[in-house]
């Protein structure tokens, strides 16, 4: 006998609709998944024969063979248990076959037959809304990433059990609906930070243009705190991004809430391997470098990670995606990030401290900053100077600048560059390509003279000097100035490292 049920699989973060397709018929008692299936989905014979017999239903001794279809796309994941536990349940005339139609199955079994989570539920459940599923079973701890959905109802039974007394009609289990409310943003405020006026105007650039960013500064300056802060001067989620970030968060087992609204802030340890920090293994997983997709990707310490960690940021940089190849295929995560950086400037950390005299040497201190490469470098826009602060500083606190403030700027700046970029692929200034350089980043008379002048004196590179003007125009959306002026090229000048081979 033959019987379809409908399901959901993965391609990174998109979900597709796979149909599992069981076969039972007579010969010797055998089990095989077919379809290209990964370990985790052969486990599953195991776990679907015990949860069945473990609830009283028993196994079929047949031949039984389960093809996921496309055939041809590697499956991977636990969640095949569920749908594949409800067509044996169909062979064996325990559940009603015709309502089984209605629904579509996501859920891996425990071995007494509760239904468990599983990662992915949201793009996958988008998948088959798209093509007219109106009812989806998926397990309680998932069911707050889809509820809000319209036009699908998410039914949650808690095990096997109770699963086909619900599609029998014996009991009525109500779809699950979670509003979604509108929370208060929970930002950390920039006022807490003393001082950095620099810094923290740095930061608005950085927001602003989505530029990247390297802090530097001794131990205990500000540089966390002022890196830790930045999501909260960033415009909030549109709708498209919220959906897109929290797919990401969902394929990674990490969605809490049904949406995420506040830009993403990731932070992994200087000990993160490429894989945590790119993404990968055997079942590709997103990295941190998604996780911080539309957000901000925060590398404290940043010579102490590894050198090849570090130089595989390049391609995320450039592409804004992350490609896995396997033997399969290839699967692509988004990673659309705010690079931003933090580093002691030598070894002991007070290279030109008012705090502390330095004890390294000339060498010590190159051989340092260079563990970070120069073309890792070249793509960073803004090298800011985070100075320990002086005793009368801390003692005479003024009124500091809010994070609102800062948001202010940054949205004005976003306005001007959502009209600009209305109808390009471009979103920011620091995305902008040659072309839209020359159409946009148009300086007057004076602006000329004074990048003439830094050209000049600080043999800027050709990526340098395209990054300079991105600055500069970001500098100039935020003060309303329709032309790049020597003020807004100035203050780009004074975020870029100086000529010496030493940072700052």
């Amino acid at each position: 006998m033959f019987f379809e049920i409908t399901s959901g699989g993965l391609l990174g973060i998109e979900g597709i609709k796979v149909t599992v397709e069981i076969d039972v018929s007579n010969g010797l008692p055998t089990f095989n998944i077919v379809g290209l299936p990964d370990t985790a989905i052969k486990e599953s014979k195991e776990r679907v024969r015990s949860s069945l017999i473990n609830k009283g239903f028993g196994f079929p001794p047949k031949r039984i063979t389960i093809n996921l279809s496309p055939s041809n796309l590697k499956k991977q994941g636990t969640f095949y248990d569920l749908p594949i536990a409800v067509g044996i349940l169909s062979y064996l005339d325990v559940i009603n076959r015709e309502n089984v139609k209605n629904y579509a199955f996501l859920g891996e079994l425990s071995l007494d037959g509760v239904i468990k989570p599983i990662n992915g539920v949201l793009p996958m459940a988008l998948a088959l809304k798209e093509i007219g599923i109106k009812n989806l079973v998926v397990p309680i701890e998932n069911a707050h990433e889809i509820s809000f959905l319209e036009d699908i109802n998410v039914y949650s039974p808690k095990d096997i059990t109770e699963l086909v007394n619900f599609i029998n009609q014996d009991i009525a289990i109500s779809p699950i609906k979670f509003k979604q409310e509108a929370k208060e943003e929970d930002y950390l405020d920039m006022i807490d930070v003393i001082g950095q006026s620099m810094a923290k105007k740095a930061c608005a650039i950085a927001a602003a243009g989505f530029h990247n960013m390297l802090l530097i500064g001794p131990p205990g300056s500000g540089k966390s705190m002022l890196a830790k802060r930045l999501p909260g001067i960033m415009p909030s989620l549109d709708e498209e991004e919220s959906l897109e970030v929290s797919k990401i968060y969902s394929v990674a087992g990490l969605l809490q809430n049904s949406l995420i609204k506040q830009r993403p802030f990731a932070s992994p340890h200087a000990s993160a391997s490429e894989a945590s920090l790119i993404g990968g293994g055997s079942t590709p997983r997103p990295g941190a470098v998604s996780l911080a997709h539309k957000g901000v990707l925060f590398l404290d310490e940043m010579p102490e990670f590894n050198r090849k960690v570090l130089e595989a940021l390049r391609q995320p940089l450039e592409d804004k995606e992350v490609t896995i190849s396997r033997v399969h295929g290839s699967i692509k995560f988004p990673a659309s990030f705010l690079l931003v950086g933090a580093m002691n400037p030598c070894p002991c950390g007070y290279y030109k401290s008012n705090l502390k005299a330095c004890k390294c040497t000339p060498n010590q201190i190159k051989q340092y900053q260079s563990k970070i490469s120069g073309p890792l470098l070249d793509r960073i826009d803004l090298f800011v100077s985070v100075e320990a602060l002086k005793e009368h500083e801390l003692i005479n606190r003024k009124k500091e600048i809010s994070s609102k403030d800062l948001k202010d700027m940054v949205l004005r700046a976003f306005d001007v560059m959502e009209r600009r970029f209305k109808n390009s692929r471009t979103r920011f200034n620091s995305e902008m390509t040659e072309e839209e350089i020359d159409m946009y980043c148009i300086l007057d008379e004076s602006a000329k003279k004074v990048l003439s002048s830094a050209i000049a004196n600080l043999n800027l590179t050709g990526r340098s000097y395209a990054r300079l003007l991105k600055v500069s125009r970001t500098v100039a959306d935020m003060n309303n100035s329709e032309y790049i002026k020597p003020e807004h090229v100035s203050l780009a000048l004074q975020f870029r490292p100086n000529t010496s081979g030493i940072l700052l």
